[in-house]
């Protein structure tokens, strides 16, 4: 029997969401940027659920007709097609409303933003850094795997190689609800190449992956804003070296630092400088909400804890074990190359478990 209750909020939803398609062709709405950039990603929010709801609505309408039709019904070749439909209708409108629940539940408004990637080299010093530029090989394979984009903003190369920092931008679809679940740290254990005597050891790199924040998220003023100039410094040519192209933002209020010297362009950098240091003072304010469902949900860390542990990579045995879901692997190799798919869709479904359990509808 469908949920009245699941039907009634449905309703709710397809008349909010047609009113939003007709405020968005206002002219007054379209000459309100802010105005018609929310509504627009309200919009766009809203569409999936609805279509679902349109499936689903028509699935039960058919399930109630084919009962009737069973129930009344004389002709027994009619009553043995009705019978036909409730076994394919029932097991699928099941489906359905469990998909819907899911979609009822409010998502994450950073979702579906782009992201900065983070990756220092933690414990562990030159083994730490070779590390982090592991690291770093896998999410760009698994970036490009995935169809996005992605640019070096800095990086700070460590002496025999590796990162001890290095923070990409990152651009495409659902980018930051997909990448959320690295934020934390990851422990590796292998000999290191500077080991004579064949030892494991143990050393780590963090990773912080931020929603990028959009124009309309957070207003900056240049008065707050204090810009330094420098001299770009590691590989990118000689000119890199020689002109005074790599900038350095520093927010007063908050005193957060940023830099950019990946591009030749002292403009670009400033461009990119820019956009990152908007992201951090946005994130500022999210970082209370994350602290929040980081506490009730095992599948998130907490801002203010970037010391928990939550992946180990363990090279003798070939293992990658996330502590966070007790998920266990003997593909090191194919993970380290960027397959690592698998380990965030086990996460996702944890994460949706504890969001059902969260809500009224679980």
């Amino acid at each position: 029997m469908a949920d009245n209750a699941i039907l009634d909020r449905l309703d709710g939803l397809k008349i909010k969401y047609e009113e939003i398609g007709q405020q968005m062709t206002d002219p007054e709405v379209i000459a309100d940027v802010k105005k018609f950039v929310a509504l627009n990603k309200e919009y766009k929010e809203l569409e999936p659920i609805v279509e679902t709801a349109e499936r689903y609505q028509k699935a039960v309408k058919d399930l109630a007709e084919a009962k009737d039709m069973l129930l009344n019904e004389k002709d027994e070749d009619l009553k043995e097609m009705a019978r036909a439909e409730i076994s394919e209708l029932e097991p699928l409108t099941a489906e359905m409303e469990e998909q819907i629940k899911l979609l009822l539940i409010p998502k994450d408004p950073q979702d579906s933003k782009n992201a900065i990637l983070e990756i220092r080299g933690g414990t562990g010093g030159d083994e730490a850094a070779l590390f982090a530029g592991d690291l770093l090989r896998m999410y760009t394979k698994y970036i490009d795997s995935k169809g996005w984009k992605y640019e070096v903003n800095n990086s700070s190369e460590g002496a025999v190689g590796g990162f001890k920092e290095v923070v990409l931008k990152v651009t495409g679809d659902n980018v930051y609800g997909t990448l959320k679940y690295e934020s934390g740290v990851h422990r590796v254990q292998r000999v290191p190449q500077t080991e004579t005597q064949g030892r494991v050891h143990t050393s780590a790199a963090s990773v912080a992956v931020l929603p990028e924040a959009e124009e309309f998220d957070v207003e900056i003023s240049m008065n707050d804003i204090r810009k330094d100039i420098f001299c770009a410094s590691g590989p990118g040519g000689q000119s890199v070296n020689t002109t005074y192209s790599a900038i350095r933002l520093t927010h007063i209020p908050t005193g957060i630092v940023v830099q950019c010297q990946d591009q030749k362009s002292q403009l670009k950098n400033f461009d990119k400088a820019l956009e990152e240091l908007r992201t951090r003072v946005f994130n500022l304010e999210y970082s209370k909400y994350l602290d929040e469902i980081a506490s009730k949900r095992k599948t998130m860390v907490s801002t203010g804890d970037r010391s928990a542990k939550i992946r180990t990579y363990n090279y003798p045995q070939g293992r990658i074990t996330d502590h966070r879901i007790n998920y266990t692997i003997y593909n090191l190799a194919a993970f380290m190359d960027g397959d690592i798919q698998d380990c965030i869709d086990h996460l996702i479904v944890a994460e949706n478990a504890e969001r059902l359990k969260e809500s009224e509808l679980g």
